[in-house]
């Protein structure tokens, strides 16, 4: 059986690329939450998502957190990427320079401002994931 595995810089350009991203948090009681979210990545830095601070997801989280996230396709050749990663960083959102981004980045620059001028940041934080274990594979690498 061939190697479905990505290459280094195969799974970092696949999480790059858009996804709706599944994250899975641990929880003090029971199995983790998991939960659908955007996100951005730039090869080699880390992942940053949105979310409320009074959210499920917002409580949960913080420095030091051990958090997993999952991108993958939902059509032939299925692709995953699975990283595991702490949380470094949360701080209060800012509309111009991280929701309208990554709203605009989801949505298209209409749907995206139309968004961003919608939900606005009030008790928005942004989470920085440091990604330090991957996994990943490619079964388009099957008929190669």
């Amino acid at each position: 059986m061939s190697d479905t595995r990505m290459t280094a810089a195969e799974r970092e350009a696949f999480l790059a690329d858009l996804h709706v991203g599944v994250l899975a948090i641990p929880r003090p009681q029971g199995a983790p939450l998991t939960a659908p979210i955007w996100y951005a990545y730039e090869p080699g830095g880390a992942i940053t998502v949105i979310t409320g601070r009074e959210s499920r997801k917002g409580k949960l989280l913080g420095p030091g957190t051990r958090v997993t996230l999952v991108a993958q396709t939902e059509s032939l050749p299925y692709r995953y990427v699975s990283v595991e990663g702490l949380v470094s960083e949360i701080r209060e959102a800012d509309l111009e320079s991280d929701l309208r981004p990554m709203a605009r980045r989801y949505l298209g620059t209409k749907g995206g401002d139309a968004y961003a001028e919608q939900s606005g940041t009030d008790g928005s934080v942004v989470v920085r994931i440091d990604p330090e274990r991957w996994l990943s594979v490619d079964y388009g690498k099957l008929s190669r």
